[in-house]
């Protein structure tokens, strides 16, 4: 169980911070930046939840789930924050006291795209990130979790991650724009990407 007394520390004053095994390594590091912006992601999503709130009883179901989605992610940045238990850097097995993303989540994230999915029509051009409210947050949602997506893989090649926290964010971004095609249904549709329509 988790028990913050203080919010500060004062043991980061040096420019490091401490990993989940205990050392430390610096706030700039490569795995550092994917665990703040995986932080930041999870900040978008709980944006485009209060929007969802916003847009009544209708989409409750889906403010429930990117709810599961933020849990899901602080478990993300607690496996990015804890290096391999092994010497060759292969080890991500979740235990009682090490959390790990496995399988079963990737595969629930791709189930609900595929559910969603099934009640949209095919997509015949691009769309562009808006429409409604909700629609949108999900949509700067998307971009975000990419972008944790980017620097999760940059981390991997500076040292060992788990493959299953870097696929997990891989199908979170689909899922976040299919959610948002799912919102942007329900009030008239897709803003479609018109090329070439404004020179």
């Amino acid at each position: 169980m988790v028990k913050l007394n203080r919010i500060y520390t004062r043991t980061g004053d040096d420019g490091t911070t401490g990993l989940v095994d205990g050392s430390r390594v610096a706030k700039d590091a490569a795995r550092m930046a994917a665990i703040g912006d995986v932080d930041e992601a999870n900040s978008a999503i709980g944006t485009a939840v209060v929007a969802l709130r916003s847009d009544g009883a209708a989409l409750a179901w889906l403010g429930v789930l990117l709810e599961r989605i933020q849990n899901d992610l602080f478990d993300l940045g607690a496996d990015l924050a804890t290096p391999a238990t092994d010497d060759e850097g292969k080890d991500f097995a979740p235990s009682e006291m090490t959390l790990r993303i496995v399988a079963t989540q990737v595969d629930r994230l791709e189930a609900e795209i595929d559910r969603m999915n099934g009640a949209l029509s095919p997509l015949t051009s691009f769309i562009l990130p808006g429409g409604t409210p909700a629609a949108a947050a999900l949509h700067i949602a998307r971009a975000t979790v990419r972008r944790a997506e980017r620097a999760g893989v940059a981390a991997a090649r500076a040292v060992p991650l788990n493959p299953l926290a870097l696929a997990y964010l891989n199908r979170l971004s689909d899922y976040l724009f299919v959610a948002a095609r799912a919102v942007n249904q329900n009030a008239g549709g897709d803003v479609l990407w018109r090329p070439g329509a404004t020179r």
